[in-house]
């Protein structure tokens, strides 16, 4: 089974029933873990796992649990972050749409752990099939009464919600999502307090990917161990990688952790299409630095692309073509990113829409050379740091590294006065 979180999407796209997911082994970990198992020693199950968060920041799964307080009073929280606004990302749209008793039996697990009683998936706007799978299996988990009141007879209750956010690219940073959540402004809070501590509505809350839950029913049937033996490295499990723009074959693939963006680009996605060259990629989403030709045969693990001088993050990778105006290629990325931002602190506010307007302008042909040293000025000054939270430094990236690795595309632009 070295493809465990999507062994059973199928081509048309049907989602399994519940008895389908059943009959596959479905909820036998929610069994094993509520009747044989402590909570902290899920928590020290997926610790040892060495499961590390699928969402982007890579943070280690069963520590991020640890933090909770168990002898907390009740209400506490378990959320599934299901917004996927990176652009480029399309992994947890193929779990949502494909394997929904896979997340719910994930949030059982995770819920248990925390010893959280209420739970909620935290779902993007536009994902319309993904909302009609979810609601039905809810209710299905509810009728075989694996989600309510006395979960199997075990004494363990939880409720579960779907919540539809209205779009925003915020929401991925966990506490803008707790404060749309609650009905709020999506803007980021002051930390600490953690959420863990203090979340949804004031108390514990974990907020996790749908990807990292999904992998969650896995290790408790197969253990620690296993889940490690699935990877080609030191990062554990398999990644649900995904590769967009002008190749071949575009798509996600689920791989063992370490596989090299030369595979993904080249075996996976077949190549770049006849008549276009591989010039760089964004290895993890479009909040990512380039990483280009040379850097091929890097390994997709957090540590290696870190390396490398960039990010994993969501691990699917956006590629640029010799075809496509870099510039061009940026400007849209910091016109999404512009439109984005919630406006809470300066420097992103103003800044993004300053960036944009500067590219605009030397794609337009009419950049001037001090055009690229406010561009520099800005990825200093809109980087870690220098702003509430990480939208604005997550939107540098991609250009930081744009005037590293391809300058001439945009002095070529500005001398020559030409436009892309």
């Amino acid at each position: 089974m070295n493809k465990p979180l999507t062994q059973h999407v199928r081509p048309d796209g049907r989602p399994l029933t519940l008895q389908e997911y059943e009959k596959a082994g479905g909820y036998a970990a929610v069994r094993k873990a509520l009747k044989d198992m402590a909570p902290q020693a899920v928590t020290t199950l997926v610790k040892e796992s060495n499961l590390r968060g699928r969402g982007g920041a890579g943070f280690l799964t069963g520590m991020k649990w640890s933090f909770v307080p168990m002898n907390a009073p009740k209400p506490k929280y378990l959320i599934a972050n299901a917004d996927e606004m990176e652009p480029g990302t399309f992994k947890d749209r193929i779990l949502l749409e494909n394997t929904p008793h896979q997340l719910i039996e994930g949030m059982i697990l995770a819920a248990f752990a925390i010893q959280a009683d209420n739970a909620y998936v935290f779902l993007r706007w536009a994902y319309k099939q993904a909302a009609k799978v979810i609601t039905t299996a809810i209710e299905e988990a509810y009728a075989a009464g694996y989600l309510g009141k006395n979960i199997l007879g075990t004494g363990f209750d939880l409720d579960m919600h779907l919540h539809t956010g209205v779009g925003r690219y915020m929401c991925g940073e966990e506490t803008a999502l707790l404060n749309s959540l609650e009905g709020k402004r999506a803007t980021p809070r002051a930390k600490p307090p953690f959420p863990q501590i203090s979340g949804l509505f004031g108390k514990p809350t974990i907020v996790n990917n749908v990807e990292t839950l999904c992998c969650i029913p896995h290790i408790v049937n197969n253990g620690a161990e296993w889940f490690k033996d699935l990877s080609r490295g030191s990062d554990a499990g398999t990644k649900i990688y995904g590769v967009s723009g002008n190749v071949k074959r575009p798509g996600a693939w689920e791989l063992p952790m370490n596989v090299t963006m030369r595979e993904l680009v080249e075996e996976h996605a077949g190549g770049m299409r006849d008549g276009y060259r591989f010039r760089g990629a964004l290895p993890g989403g479009a909040s990512t630095d380039f990483l280009v030709e040379e850097h091929l045969d890097v390994k997709m693990d957090y540590t290696s692309v870190a390396a490398a001088g960039s990010r994993l993050g969501t691990g699917t990778m956006i590629v640029l073509d010799d075809q496509t105006s870099v510039v061009g290629f940026v400007k849209n990325l910091e016109h999404f990113f512009a439109q984005e931002s919630c406006g809470f602190c300066t420097p992103c506010r103003e800044g993004l829409p300053w960036v944009e307007k500067i590219l605009h302008t030397i794609e337009r042909g009419e950049g001037k050379p001090e055009d690229l040293k406010l561009l520099e000025f800005h990825t200093k000054y809109l980087g870690p740091g220098n702003t509430f939270c990480a939208l604005a430094p997550g939107a540098m990236e991609p250009l930081q590294s744009a005037l590293k690795y391809f300058r001439k595309d945009f002095e070529m632009l500005i001398h020559h006065k030409i436009s892309a």
